[in-house]
């Protein structure tokens, strides 16, 4: 079976929608991340439990599985000083439904810095990974630390030290090759320090834009500067048996209010984005 997924609310809330594309890429897993409740976009860990329920049932209907929760835990939007209360309460509502779905894997990252000395942000992070790593054991899942935003997306040797310190099976890592050049980072240096650890792999690319706001703009897999056929050549290579999910950040940007609208332009990139990635996974290992 391939092990292809993706952010499918970047083509549309609509979960009828989310796996219309995923049929038409032949594909069998989701992130589930934005939705439709009662006509408007509600994030999947805050939907009622009738929502819950209705989307559960429609996906294992069309056969397709929530590979991942892309969790709103210690996000870009949740600084190190929020009250942590916001991510515990959502670990224990999210745990019996990952539980219902046979989810494993939960996507969080690790809190952006508000001014905290550097010694205090890793020492108020760190107690936060401990206790949501305990939950996450309790509960029979594992947390997946995207480097995206805090602490751990800082460079490889800022992750080590998270896992190192909170010490949890429960706590692996997300490798998004594409929040490395966005952040002035090598992709496959930090891929290499850290890929031991990697459970699940995200493919997006950017490529230098001086015209962007950050100098740097998403592109087609393959396009950009984030070594996206060298990462994935190398992980098949190393043995690596988790999911790849393509999150194309073209027609949609969660966090810089880029949303996705629904219409045909959005799915016909994300189908674009995912044949050339099945392209790039294709190519003949070289020794």
């Amino acid at each position: 079976m391939k092990k292809f997924a993706g952010f499918t609310d970047e083509v549309s809330h609509e979960i009828e929608a989310q796996i219309a594309v995923t049929k038409e890429l032949g594909w069998s897993g989701i992130e589930a991340r934005m939705v439709t409740q009662n006509g408007k976009s509600v994030h999947f860990d805050d939907v009622d439990e009738s929502t819950f329920l209705d989307i559960k049932d429609k996906l294992d209907t069309a056969g397709i599985q929530i590979i991942s929760y892309g969790s709103q835990i210690a996000n870009w939007s949740r600084k190190v000083t929020s009250d942590f209360k916001l991510d515990t309460d959502e670990l224990k509502r999210i745990i019996p439904r990952m539980q219902k779905t046979g989810t494993k894997l939960v996507r969080i990252m690790s809190y952006p810095n508000d001014g905290l000395p550097e010694s205090d942000f890793r020492k108020e992070v760190l107690r936060r990974m401990k206790v949501m790593a305990k939950m996450a054991e309790d509960g029979g899942i594992i947390l997946a630390h995207e480097n995206c935003s805090g602490y751990g997306a800082l460079g490889a040797r800022e992750t080590l030290d998270m896992l190192g310190e909170t010490n949890s099976p429960a706590l692996k890592l997300i490798f998004d090759m594409g929040n490395c050049s966005a952040y002035g980072l090598n992709a496959w240096d930090f891929y290499q320090g850290v890929k031991t650890h990697v459970v699940h792999i995200h493919i997006k690319d950017y490529r230098k834009d001086p015209t962007a706001t950050d100098g740097h703009s998403a592109c087609f897999p393959g396009e950009g500067d984030d070594f996206v056929a060298k990462i994935v050549a190398d992980a098949k290579r190393s043995g690596y048996s988790g999911w790849f999910s393509i999150e194309p950040h073209i027609a949609a940007v969660a966090h810089e209010g880029k949303q996705t609208d629904g219409a045909d332009k959005s799915k016909e990139i994300f189908l674009k984005y995912g044949r050339m990635f099945e392209a790039i996974y294709s190519l003949p290992l070289l020794s």
